[in-house]
């Protein structure tokens, strides 16, 4: 597992009130929040809208190292509100890490290679899980969850019991289906992975990647 990348941001501590936030969002930066286990009062600042798509232009885990009147703090971006018409952020929250506290989050799972079912058999490829939910120390976090399916074969699949998840809880169940090789269209095949209720998706090229976002918060916090 790779280890995400850290962006750094300087923050401008701003003030309440929806006249302040309209003025901010007017000049091109976004109102935001930290808060976290080890911060008494939430703190209410701005950072540069530009910075937050930045963030939010990769599909995979980042943390931010953001500074606040000379204060620094390591966070992981858990929320982000956009606009319904125009998709600007127009606020986001930012989870200030501690060593000893684990965080949920929810990472992207990306697939490398061209399965041996599609190259070989015409096969398939679904991917009904695209982002897996876990539980971890921050020390632990991982950028994405990278799987190699080359080997997979018609028939085959890779479950969230397949991944290896040293340090990390996952929040899905094991069972659910990350990735099933099925068999062409019309074919017949003895025994195939059947994907759970819920699941759907099927990736039309031998190589993908999931596309994730950067997590959402189970805390509530003020905004």
């Amino acid at each position: 597992m790779t280890p995400p990348e850290v962006t750094k941001i300087e923050g401008i501590k701003r003030e309440l009130g929806r006249k302040s936030a309209s003025d901010l969002r007017a000049s091109r930066r976004v109102p935001a929040v930290l808060y976290g286990p080890n911060v008494t009062d939430n703190i209410h600042f701005s950072v540069e809208e530009i910075a937050l798509e930045k963030i939010l232009s990769v599909p995979t885990t980042k943390l931010q190292d953001i500074t606040i009147d000379g204060q620094n703090y390591r966070t992981l971006l858990k929320n982000v509100e956009f606009d319904p018409i125009t998709d600007k952020p127009l606020h986001a929250d930012f989870y200030v890490l501690s060593d000893s506290h684990p965080v949920s989050l929810k990472v992207p799972i990306r697939l490398i290679g061209t399965p041996r079912g599609v190259l070989e058999g015409g096969g398939r490829m679904f991917q009904p899980l695209k982002i897996m939910r876990i539980k971890v120390l921050p020390d632990k976090i991982p950028a994405d969850f990278s799987l190699d399916v080359s080997h997979l074969k018609i028939g085959d699949a890779l479950r969230v019991s397949d991944v290896d998840m040293d340090g990390i809880i996952p929040l899905d169940a094991s069972s659910r289906t990350i990735v099933v090789i099925k068999p062409p269209k019309g074919a017949l095949v003895e025994e195939t992975p059947e994907l759970e209720e819920g699941d759907e998706g099927e990736t039309s090229d031998a190589s993908a990647s999931g596309s994730g976002d950067d997590g959402s918060s189970e805390e509530s916090n003020e905004s």
